[in-house]
């Protein structure tokens, strides 16, 4: 109960961003919509091109549209998801637009030449209000279909009510992921409720209808802005360091290890979570675009950043890795953590013993009549790239599964392989056995702290985070995942824990 109610209080800031996000991609679309229906309506051989345009937006899956804005744009958070979301507005608005328009009966148009109305009087006095409803049904749609997509928004830093969906599933609270798809789903049948009021308003000449509708929707936006609103002139965003972690449990926890640390020293944080690899680097390395610190992986640096492909030492590729962030950006790598989780293939006991498997080459003998499923990335590192050509690895089957299902699907059988995190306390739960990597395609991956070269103008960061450095061995930090991931304990819960055993104040400290 009390993390639920942990949660309910991350509401108004949630639902705030989510409006935010959603009603500016919705003016947005409502300005693009009516100067394409004008070009239309004085340029009629274009409406076809013009419907058809739209309709391409409409075909790009909506969280690609989205990923495909950080790099155009070279920013994360609210930027690319308002244009994108902005982008798949149009369609609807200018569909019924066109539509309402056009079919406005030719008599009612001629009556109003034979009173002498000029074509723009003739538009604004006759046609839209006619065309009104139809107009109206076009921004429900729009409406409910923006307030939808924004959930997506989250993994490129907008804040909105699918952050409880990313985290409830990330962190298998499923009560979590309910309360995001609630709340959403509220929002969008509120919303689509008192724009159905303006379009009934519209249709029935009603001004009270209308007024209704109208006073809803601005009760609705004050009321959900309200509290954000308060917060921002409260709060000293400039002095505000930004936590970025990844789409892993691990990375939620070492967030909140991080936001401890520095509450712990007076210093005041937020975290943008569900970060993709690149895009947390990019966000870190430019100065002012998002985050000032958060935790990665030498190897993850050395193979997709640094585009290295011999392995090295663990120390030597740490030292490498610190010089070329200090020399190309600016970046402190403060140090390593004290564990590594590095990528791994792994399979139930039960299979790998029945097979004879205990290392990878010994895998490469049976992959062809076995499946493999990875993580979002797995599959698109240079990584996968080297194991391929190291073992000439060749799966039956290979799919890519969000990381929280990859061990419940090797668990169940449904897959033969998956590419685990050395530190992820499923493995040992499940029964799962780590193949031993003999020809070290893999690189070292030491968790190590990384400080953009804006967070030293905010506050010592450096300072506060020092103490972190080579305290969190594997199974400290295993143990934490497994608290999460099978105990169901939340990661802020999971860092005060890991917090604890760090100071040796835990209840069980030393004793993971």
């Amino acid at each position: 109960m009390n993390g639920l109610r942990d949660q309910l209080d991350l509401l108004p800031s949630y639902l705030g961003g989510h409006l935010v996000l959603s009603l500016s991609a919705l003016a947005t679309g409502v300005l693009i919509s009516a100067l394409l229906t004008l070009i239309a309506l004085r340029f009629k051989r274009v409406q076809g091109t013009l419907l058809s345009i739209a309709g391409v937006v409409q075909t790009i899956p909506s969280l690609a549209l989205l990923a495909l804005m950080v790099p155009l744009l070279g920013r994360i958070g609210f930027l690319p998801a308002w244009l994108a979301l902005s982008a798949y507005s149009v369609l609807p608005m200018l569909r019924n637009s066109i539509t309402g328009l056009t079919t406005v009966d030719s008599a009612v148009l001629e009556a109003a030449r034979g009173v002498g109305m000029t074509p723009r009087q003739s538009l604004i006095m006759v046609q839209l209000p006619l065309a009104a409803p139809v107009i109206l049904a076009g921004v429900r749609t729009s409406t409910v279909w923006v307030i939808g997509i924004a959930t997506l928004a989250t993994p490129v830093g907008a804040t909105s009510l699918g952050n409880y969906i990313f985290s409830g599933l990330q962190t298998q609270r499923f009560n979590v992921v309910l309360l995001g798809c609630v709340a959403a789903a509220s929002l969008a049948l509120i919303m689509d409720g008192l724009i159905r009021l303006l379009e009934v308003g519209a249709a029935r000449r009603s001004k009270l209808i209308g007024l209704a509708g109208g006073f809803g929707l601005a009760l609705l936006v004050v009321g959900g802005l309200t509290p954000g609103v308060i917060k921002h002139f409260t709060t000293d965003t400039k002095s505000q360091v930004v936590i970025g972690a990844k789409t892993f449990t691990e990375q939620h926890i070492l967030a909140e290890l991080i936001a401890l640390k520095l509450e712990a020293e007076g210093i005041h944080s937020r975290t943008l979570s569900h970060l993709g690899s690149t895009i947390a680097f990019d966000s870190l390395i430019d100065e002012g675009v998002g985050v000032d610190v958060y935790v990665d992986y030498t190897g993850t640096i050395w193979s997709n950043h640094m585009k290295r492909d011999r392995t090295l030492p663990a120390e030597q590729t740490r030292r490498e890795i610190r010089e070329w962030l200090d020399e190309m950006y600016g970046v402190t790598l403060l140090g390593t953590l004290g564990f590594e989780n590095a990528y791994a293939l792994a399979m139930t006991r039960e299979k790998a013993e029945a097979l004879g498997i205990r290392t990878i080459e010994d895998l490469a003998a049976h992959d062809h009549d076995l499946a493999i499923a990875g993580d979002y990335e797995f599959f698109a590192r240079p990584e996968w790239s080297e194991l391929i050509n190291a073992y000439g690895l060749s799966f039956r089957d290979q799919r890519s599964l969000d990381s929280t299902l990859m061990y419940q699907a090797a668990k169940n059988g449904e897959v033969d392989v998956i590419s685990a995190f050395s530190t992820d306390g499923r493995i040992a739960a499940f029964d799962l056995v780590v193949l031993e990597d003999t020809k070290n395609a893999f690189p070292p991956y030491e968790a190590v702290v990384l400080i953009g070269p804006g967070a030293a103008k905010k506050v010592h960061v450096e300072t506060a985070l020092s103490t972190l450095t080579r305290t969190i061995s594997d199974d400290l930090m295993r143990e934490a995942n497994k608290r999460v991931d099978i105990d169901r304990n939340s990661p802020r819960e999971a860092a005060e824990w890991l917090l604890g055993q760090i100071e040796g104040s835990g209840p069980d400290s030393g004793a993971p």
